[in-house]
């Protein structure tokens, strides 16, 4: 049985990202839990004057629960799918703390979520709540672009540089997926030396021997600019999903921490799984 936890805030980019996780997991038994994080609103500006914390807590956690009942009738009304079960998780924490206690308590698989929320700001690709999740949740988190339409991840890239010891139950993750769509992972290597170390041969076997319902390539590229390689390969090679791992001195730390996605131009328009590498 797999666990899937959705954040949602009601917004379209939210219920694109419900509809994406719905078709990748169609065919397989999941639980799907739809989480709404509401601390924000009630300490936020929009607090009426002369309304306690109390009394304001009670009517959006009220409306909240109101609100999540008719997201998971509209979601059982559109799929009617047998191997579907539905729950609703009203948080009074901020987005950031009820995802990571709930992955915790509930044991989740996967956390999928638009790339924007109700504030998107077609400028920029990631808005700061997903770039929160990526950065502090220690599970795997699936963001989905809000003008992409739903592909079978049937070809994944996985840029690596093959010093990260992965993490088993996460590459088990990416090896369901590829069972389940044949898919081909890319792993693309850029550097301009061919030989690998021992701990990267290590590595890399680990990979192999961890992803066996995969059909892998392993790809070099002269080192470049990392997100002009990326998205070339992209490019050239018609990718449907975008995985990397966040760890520390790694490249996505690189963009999480050190600068922002935007500046370091990864444009992506495709779904981007972050793996974590951190303590779980």
């Amino acid at each position: 049985m797999r666990t899937v936890l959705i954040p949602t805030d009601f917004s379209d980019n939210a219920m694109h990202a419900i509809d994406h996780a719905l078709n990748l997991y169609k065919c397989e038994r999941t639980t799907f839990y739809f989480l709404h994080a509401y601390a924000d609103e009630v300490y936020g500006p929009f607090k009426k004057s002369g309304e306690s914390i109390k009394t304001t807590e009670k009517i959006i956690k009220n409306k909240t629960e109101e609100a999540l009942k008719k997201l998971i009738l509209k979601v059982k009304d559109k799929t009617h799918n047998p191997k579907h079960s539905y729950e609703s998780v009203s948080a009074f924490e901020s987005l950031v703390d009820s995802v990571n206690d709930f992955v915790n308590q509930a044991n989740i698989d996967l956390v999928v979520m638009g790339t924007q929320g109700q504030t998107a700001d077609k400028k920029i690709t990631f808005g700061s709540h997903t770039v929160q999740i990526f950065k502090y949740v220690k599970c795997p988190v699936l963001a989905i672009p809000q003008n992409y339409t739903y592909q079978q991840p049937k070809k994944i890239l996985f840029p690596t540089d093959y010093m990260l010891p992965y993490k088993r139950r996460e590459l088990r993750l990416l090896n369901d997926i590829a069972a389940e769509f044949k898919s081909e992972i890319h792993c693309l290597y850029i550097s301009d030396f061919e030989d690998l170390s021992y701990r990267q041969l290590d590595n890399k076997r680990f990979l192999e021997e961890t992803l066996p319902n995969s059909y892998p390539y392993f790809e070099r590229t002269p080192v470049k600019n990392k997100a002009e390689a990326i998205m070339e390969y992209i490019s050239q090679n018609e990718m449907n999903l975008l995985v990397m791992v966040n760890a520390r001195h790694s490249f996505l730390e690189d963009m999480l921490y050190k600068s922002t996605i935007d500046d370091i131009g990864l444009d992506l328009k495709l779904p981007f799984l972050v793996m974590q590498n951190l303590p779980r």
